[in-house]
């Protein structure tokens, strides 16, 4: 999946999600990522909440630029990120290049 964090993400309005057989492939590509109600999800664990907050805001960027933007749960040490795309009704390639930028900032 690492080559998906070099992409970008495209304007998707009207195009139809993903089909389970391609989100099932993708997943297999990325560590740590599930599907859970509609939605592709990590947790990312920190051991303080300096270093969660640091993340949340790079999380923020990586939104910003991508215009694509994932539903965040923060706690103290731990952040969990959940992307979908409502433009499709579902999940897209948006989801996974995303997805591997955000594993990106943890190496």
């Amino acid at each position: 999946m690492n080559h998906l964090a070099t992409q970008h993400c495209l304007a998707l309005e009207g195009q139809p999600p993903m089909g389970p057989a391609d989100i099932e492939t993708h997943l297999a590509q990325a560590p740590g990522w599930t599907l859970v109600d509609g939605a592709i999800q990590k947790r990312y664990d920190f051991p303080d909440y300096h270093r969660t907050m640091a993340f949340v805001n790079a999380v923020a960027w990586v939104a910003h630029v991508e215009d694509h933007h994932p539903d965040l749960l923060v706690s103290y040490n731990c952040c969990t990120v959940r992307y979908n795309t409502h433009s499709v009704g579902g999940i897209s390639i948006n989801d996974f290049i995303c997805a591997a930028k955000l594993d990106a900032l943890q190496r």
